[in-house]
């Protein structure tokens, strides 16, 4: 069964709208988890607009599955990760001012970078996933910069879905035989929903992960969180 590692930047997002501790971040992922959630994900970005580096150390301290912290290695981001030492670390080239993440690292481009930095964290016993897009070079990237895993990014997959599923995934399917051959695990991030993950999932082989925010804190509102993880639960079997 491929894990979900429920992202709760927007739980924090709610909560910093508000200036106190309500919903309590480290309630609702201990939460995620009992509900049978395998994972945790965070991404600090540098405004601190939702999760806060403060959130770090509590939900360390709290996660039983996984803690997965995303963001782009700056040096504040690194000291946070490096202090902190999730179980996993993915890396995104997202800018200060990006409103989400948008595309993967290109490995080719920027190998001494990644390379470096991707030594630091393993070298620190933190597994390292590079945000990538379904393109073999940038595969072959990953692999050579010495990355654990890769996490495609799935917001192109998710805007052709609609119209034409076959063609949507393609990349992805194509570029997961490759990474299977080489032997980088694969995860998949951005935009998977309810109406995509299963067949992204049936259709993706070696998926390993997935995680997932916006869409099932959205679904949450409606169905409830508990009801919502057991529902993307379902679609990963």
């Amino acid at each position: 069964m491929t894990r979900l590692s429920v992202n709760i930047n927007k739980v924090a997002l709610i909560r910093n709208a508000r200036g106190g501790n309500l919903p309590d971040l480290v309630k609702v992922a201990q939460d995620c988890e009992s509900f049978g959630a395998q994972g945790i994900t965070i991404h600090p970005r540098p405004d601190e607009r939702h999760i806060r580096y403060s959130d770090v150390p509590a939900l360390k301290a709290i996660v039983k599955t996984e803690l997965n912290i995303e963001g782009n290695p700056t040096e504040d981001f690194m000291e946070l990760v490096l202090r902190n030492r999730p179980h996993q670390c993915t890396l995104v080239p997202d800018s200060p001012d990006a409103l989400t993440s948008d595309q993967g690292w290109d490995t080719v481009g920027q190998k001494a970078f990644l390379t470096d930095i991707i030594s630091t964290l393993r070298g620190a016993g933190i597994r390292v996933s590079v945000f990538v897009d379904p393109v073999e070079h940038l595969v072959e990237g990953a692999k050579a910069v010495g990355a654990d895993c890769i996490e495609f990014y799935t917001g192109h997959f998710a805007r052709l879905f609609p119209d034409d599923p076959r063609l949507a995934v393609e990349p992805h399917a194509r570029c997961a035989r490759l990474a299977n051959g080489i032997g980088l695990e694969i995860n998949a991030g951005h935009d998977l929903n309810l109406d995509n993950l299963r067949y992204y999932k049936t259709q993706v082989e070696g998926l390993k992960e997935v995680s997932i925010g916006h869409a099932l804190i959205s679904d949450a509102l409606y169905f409830g969180l508990q009801n919502t993880i057991r529902m993307y639960l379902n679609c990963l079997i």
